[in-house]
């Protein structure tokens, strides 16, 4: 069995969406398929503007809904037959007026927890799983629509929700066990709580229902279908030289990833990773291109695979000669930072403890500060530690590469020629 997973640009205008159905078809000739899908592109991000909007009582709300509401029908009637539109055009404007009440809901009350913001921003997913399911039917392919809330269970941290694995895994293999579609369509991102409340799962949402879907039912394959022909060298945006990467080994494309890659997000391919299900990256808009496969190991011998960057980032330096054989400082930064939720990317040490210099997003740094402040007071006040030292606007670049350590010269050279 094959997961397949589509998101917004496959699925931005029904002109994409015959590409994916074109596809689908091709898959589904020799092979079973779950296919996972995003909302329609731009949709999450209407979604989560109506709700604010809402939630100040700003009645631009209601443009938005509109917004959603016109695309959504646009879509459905240019993929669906005119004699079977009726059917589905009236369950989409089924679902579009609970989208509604709950938005009027939030509006009334200007009250926006992340419980109903979970909700609201689940309809996109719902939305584009059942229209695209009624696009493949009315191509002749063998469907059924499953509603991924019912199968992933999570706990109750909306917005961002854990996956509780025992439940899902043995509800996913249990349904794919008994399914007779040779096509299943399933909405991605979305979860819900043991008590059916909807939960997300946060960034990347799509590409981990894809992974745990695929864990669960063992697939042959994992293909995450997007905008582009697969991981590159380079940014080709930056770097007109850059071309695909054919092989790729999971822990060198987590580590691009990480140092802002973006066609994959890390924490979503954990699943796959512990079956070592290989992941593709495909370009729906130029099926043909051959891709990255992303394996255990890579057959690709290079000792650098990719150069990555991560742009707008602070570096942070914590130091004193007060910080010198005490043990206990670096638990202290990392527990001051970790408790605001701060990310970081990139932490150096002097080897004589002297100071401890760490990279985290721009954005982050004046709640860094403070809390960085707060907790070495007292060591700031008795000069045992210096002043925070901050430099903004940097960006970290990485060289990514299993065979790195085991080729002399290559940061000789990264140095020489920077």
């Amino acid at each position: 069995m094959k997961v397949l997973k589509f998101g917004g640009s496959s699925v931005a205008s029904s002109e994409s969406i015959h590409k994916v159905i074109g596809i689908v078809k091709d898959r589904a000739a020799k092979n079973n398929i779950a296919v996972v899908v995003s909302a329609l592109g731009g949709i999450t991000d209407l979604l989560l503007a109506a709700g604010n909007l809402a939630c100040k009582g700003d009645e631009n709300y209601k443009d938005c809904f509109k917004t959603i509401e016109e695309k959504h029908l646009q879509i459905a009637r240019a993929l669906i037959p005119i004699n079977n539109q009726s059917s589905v055009l009236g369950q989409v404007k089924k679902m579009l007026n609970k989208l509604e009440t709950t938005l009027e809901g939030v509006f009334l009350i200007n009250e926006l927890s992340n419980k109903t913001s979970d909700k609201i921003v689940s309809y996109g997913e719902l939305h584009s799983s059942f229209i695209i399911s009624e696009a493949l039917k009315n191509n002749g392919l063998d469907v059924g629509l499953k509603n991924a809330q019912e199968l992933i269970i999570t706990n109750n941290n909306f917005s961002n929700a854990a996956v509780k694995f025992d439940k899902t895994n043995s509800g996913i293999a249990s349904f794919f066990k008994e399914n007779k579609h040779k096509i299943v369509v399933l909405p991605g991102f979305v979860a819900s709580t043991e008590n059916g409340e909807a939960t997300t799962l946060g960034r990347g949402g799509s590409d981990y229902t894809a992974a745990i879907v695929a864990s669960a039912v063992d697939a042959s394959i994992l293909e995450i279908w997007t905008d582009v022909s697969g991981m590159y060298t380079a940014n080709p945006q930056l770097v007109k030289e850059a071309f695909p990467i054919k092989n790729i080994s999971y822990q060198e494309a987590m580590e691009l990833s990480h140092f802002g890659a973006k066609v994959l997000y890390p924490p979503t391919i954990q699943p796959v990773l512990k079956k070592e299900i290989p992941i593709c990256i495909k370009n729906t808009f130029d099926a043909q291109a051959e891709g990255t496969l992303i394996t255990k190991v890579s057959s690709n011998t290079n000792p650098i695979k990719g150069i990555s960057h991560i742009e707008n980032m602070a570096l942070i330096t914590l130091e004193g000669s007060g910080m010198v054989g005490i043990p206990g400082f670096s638990k202290r930064l990392f527990g001051a930072l970790s408790e605001q939720k701060i990310n970081v990317s990139l932490i150096t040490q002097a080897s004589s403890e002297h100071s401890i210099c760490i990279a985290i997003s721009n954005h982050d740094v004046e709640k860094a500060k403070e809390a960085i402040d707060q907790e070495f007071s007292y060591e700031m006040e008795q000069h045992k530690v210096d002043p925070l030292s901050i430099e903004k606007n940097n960006a970290i670049i990485a060289l990514v590469g299993d065979n790195m350590k085991s080729h002399q010269g290559i940061s000789g050279k990264t140095f020489s020629t920077l």
